[in-house]
């Protein structure tokens, strides 16, 4: 009776403890939600899991305020995330199929240059990096924000370890062989195989990329080439008679809905992933 047990317990125990990390997760989404239909003032009376009223108020709080041009700062934020996602993927990719690919004599040292880009800060190079961009007449604009994620070694290695675990090098033999060029060869049978990969990097850097602030406050000036981080520091840094929590609340639900879109839309490569590796022997 034990040996029949011990299964439907084991299910049971793991569909508790499912439950209370989506619980977990998804608490402060709601109350976040919650927020944003609530005025300034109801904010300040403390906590509240019923929804209020003032949804639709905040909303044009939030679009007609002059000071805080969202609509650009939605736009601003999308093209710099998506740009950045499409090129930290593929670049990354690329990278780690040649390193992947090829056996040549500087394999090993590149590898390790790689890695070690890895561990060093960001901080540490901004100043550099703020007179480089500025002496390329990039100051104060998007590219800044977008080019730089070309070289992405975190990315790079995890598509290097995919590589590995997905690709057999017989089939890469195989397209040369047939006379395929190389970039013909990762575009067409190399590329559609990393789609799992690719889509989780994808969410990771869009994300990562939409939620950036040190870099986009040190490079951008002009309010609106401001990215969504940015403006909604400025709102949140308002003189008292200004400050309204209603208005912040509902800036960060509109940040936060792109971010869910790209997850759906992704994501059924990831389960698709997650299942081939699954079955894979």
């Amino acid at each position: 009776m034990r040996q029949h047990k011990s299964p439907k317990l084991r299910t049971v125990l793991a569909y508790v403890v499912l439950v209370i990390l989506s619980f977990m997760c998804l608490f402060f989404f709601y109350i976040l939600i919650i927020n944003s239909t609530r005025s300034h003032i109801d904010l300040q009376k403390g906590f509240s899991a019923v929804p209020g009223d003032y949804f639709m108020q905040n909303l044009k709080n939030v679009l007609n305020d002059g000071t805080i041009p969202i609509v650009h700062g939605i736009l601003n934020s999308l093209i710099v995330s998506a740009g950045s996602a499409a090129l930290c993927t593929y670049f990354s990719a690329l990278t780690a199929y040649g390193l992947y690919a090829y056996d040549f004599r500087l394999r090993g040292p590149a590898f390790i240059f790689i890695m070690a880009i890895l561990v060093m800060p960001t901080q540490v190079t901004a100043l550099g990096f703020l007179r480089l961009i500025t002496k390329m007449g990039m100051y104060d604009t998007l590219l800044p924000l977008i080019i730089p994620s070309i070289a992405s070694p975190a990315v790079f290695y995890f598509m290097y370890s995919y590589l590995q675990s997905s690709l057999p090098i017989a089939l890469v033999e195989a397209a040369r062989i047939d006379g395929s060029p190389e970039m013909h060869t990762f575009n067409t049978i190399v590329l559609p195989l990393m789609k799992p990969a690719i889509a989780v990097q994808a969410i990771f850097t869009f994300v990562g990329s939409w939620n950036n602030y040190f870099v986009p406050a040190l490079v951008i000036q002009t309010k609106k080439k401001m990215t969504l981080p940015i403006l909604i520091a400025t709102l949140r840094g308002a003189d008292y008679m200004n400050f309204d929590m209603g208005k912040i609340y509902m800036m960060i639900t509109i940040a936060i809905v792109p971010i869910i879109i790209i997850y759906l839309l992704l994501s059924k490569y990831i389960i698709a992933g997650v299942m081939l590796g699954g079955v894979k022997e």
